[in-house]
C-alpha cells in the first residue's frame, strides 16, 4: 500500500503551485474506507495565506464526507536546488501534524515522507508528535 501511496502523492506533485519558494510538495492520504485523497501546497504573494499539501489533502478527504486517516504520504521537489543538492525526506510541518492528529490515532497513523517509490522513511505520527493534543484532551461532549 506505500508504495501505491506514494505514487499518488508523485502523481499530484505536477499539479503544486509553488511560484515564490520554487519547493514543490504533495500528499496522498488513505482512509480508513481505502480511498486516496490528494492535495499540493498551495502558495500565495501573501505567505500566511499558503495551504500546505497536507492540510490540502485532508481537507479533499473531510470534503468527501471521511474523518480518520491510517496512513499519509508526503513527497516534495525543490526546483531551486543544485542537481548536486541532496534531495531529502520532507516531513509535515507543525501545523500539518496538528491537523492529522484531528483525524487520527498517533500510535497508528503511518507517516510516509518518500523521494520516490523506492526510497522512503515510515515513522508513526506519534514519533513526529510526541504528547499531542487532540480531541480526547478536551472535556466537551464527555459524560
Amino acid at each position: 500500500m506505500e508504495k501505491k501511496l506514494i505514487r499518488s502523492a508523485l502523481e499530484a506533485l505536477d499539479n503544486s503551485y509553488a511560484p515564490y519558494s520554487g519547493f514543490n510538495v504533495a500528499a496522498a492520504v488513505l482512509s480508513d474506507s481505502g480511498k486516496i485523497y490528494t492535495g499540493v501546497n498551495v502558495e500565495n504573494a501573501s505567505f500566511p495565506a499558503c495551504i500546505c499539501a497536507e492540510c490540502n489533502a485532508v481537507s479533499n478527504m473531510v470534503s468527501c464526507g471521511e474523518k480518520r486517516i491510517s496512513a499519509i504520504a508526503v513527497v516534495s521537489r525543490d526546483n531551486k536546488a543544485g542537481e548536486d543538492d541532496k534531495k531529502s525526506y520532507t516531513s509535515p510541518c507543525g501545523i500539518c501534524r496538528q491537523v492529522l492528529r484531528e483525524f487520527s490515532e498517533p500510535k497508528e497513523l503511518r507517516v510516509i515522507m518518500a523521494k520516490n517509490e523506492s526510497d522512503y522513511k515510515t515513522v508513526t505520527l506519534e514519533e513526529l508528535l510526541p504528547d499531542s493534543f487532540g480531541p480526547d484532551s478536551l472535556q466537551a461532549g464527555k459524560s
